[in-house]
């Protein structure tokens, strides 16, 4: 199969074909269902992507909704049967239970991206080593995330980590962490020596590119916290964002654009590529001499917002 015709891509098209036309009928979700027979929830999870439609029902459904062009109903039909992709390892129940539906579907869209870009505090989850994932998931509770439940996160997110390293058909991989990432104690010293030797081992590829925000950026105030931006083969991106045990994944084109505008001029403003590994580099010193993380942007660094800051005084 194709990458443009992967199971996940092919979802995405009947599921955005089906909203698109109830919407433009005016038609409820509840209309909908109440007139083809089914349950609410049934119409939902087909229009959120969490299961997929058989040709069968899809036909009808088009029908109710307007939509009669042959060429139209015809791609639908052979992306409705593309969809139904046979199980793969995030559906066995250990994972399925795990996950959250947002990311069964991230992971799906992470196996066809031709870009990936991630703004965190913390190191993105599929770039995490496992001492790192364990170590942020043993800060939450037994009442918040059972064990079982800790350690398939864990489990997916090597197996993400596994994946996205191991394609070999040109993804691109932007990693944007703000200085804090480096610099307050999220995990032991040792987990963290350990997971930014990792980074640097990363960058050496040409498809990673790993830059730090330093705290004296000259950036505007943003409300928008971390985020994940999957640029797909048909050159539309969505938008995946994570905060504590809730998440969501964002296709509105607007919301896309507007994350994707501050996640460049982020980047631009951040300590460039040689900067950013020599902070690394200085930070896994300081930690394994036992001291606390090194400080941010050294003099004669170039990053913008150093260099803007000094050209005001």
């Amino acid at each position: 199969m194709a990458t443009g015709d992967s199971p996940a891509g092919a979802r995405r098209r009947v599921r955005l074909a089906v909203r698109e036309a109830r919407e433009a009928k005016g038609y409820t979700q509840s209309a909908v269902a109440d007139a083809m027979d089914w349950s609410l929830s049934k119409l939902v999870r087909i229009e959120l992507g969490e299961v997929t439609i058989t040709p069968n029902d899809l036909r009808p459904l088009l029908t109710f909704l307007g939509v009669t062009d042959k060429d139209v109903v015809d791609s639908l039909i052979q992306d409705s049967r593309a969809s139904r992709r046979r199980k793969l390892w995030w559906d066995e129940p250990k994972f399925r239970d795990a996950l959250t539906p947002a990311i069964r579907q991230l992971i799906q869209f992470e196996a066809e991206a031709t870009e990936y870009r991630s703004y965190n505090v913390l190191f993105p989850a599929p770039l995490q080593t496992q001492a790192y994932a364990e170590a942020l998931f043993r800060s939450y509770g037994g009442s918040e995330l059972p064990e079982d439940v800790r350690r398939a996160r864990v489990e997916t997110r090597q197996r993400r980590r596994a994946e996205m390293l191991r394609r070999n058909d040109g993804i691109k991989t932007y990693v944007l962490l703000d200085e804090i990432a480096l610099r307050r104690p999220y995990v032991p010293r040792d987990v963290m020596v350990d997971q930014l030797t990792d980074v640097l081992s990363l960058v050496e590829r040409s498809d990673v590119m790993v830059r730090i925000l330093h705290f004296d950026a000259d950036i505007p105030p943003s409300l928008f916290g971390a985020f994940e931006i999957l640029t797909l083969p048909t050159g539309d991106a969505i938008l995946y964002r994570e905060s504590g045990l809730s998440d969501e994944l964002v296709e509105d084109a607007a919301e896309v654009t507007r994350h994707r505008e501050i996640f460049d001029l982020r980047w631009d403003r951040a300590l460039d590529d040689d900067e950013s590994r020599a902070m690394v580099e200085r930070t896994i010193k300081s930690l394994s001499s036992g001291n606390p993380p090194a400080g941010a942007a050294p003099p004669g660094s170039t990053g913008r917002g150093t260099r803007r800051r000094r050209e005001a005084e």
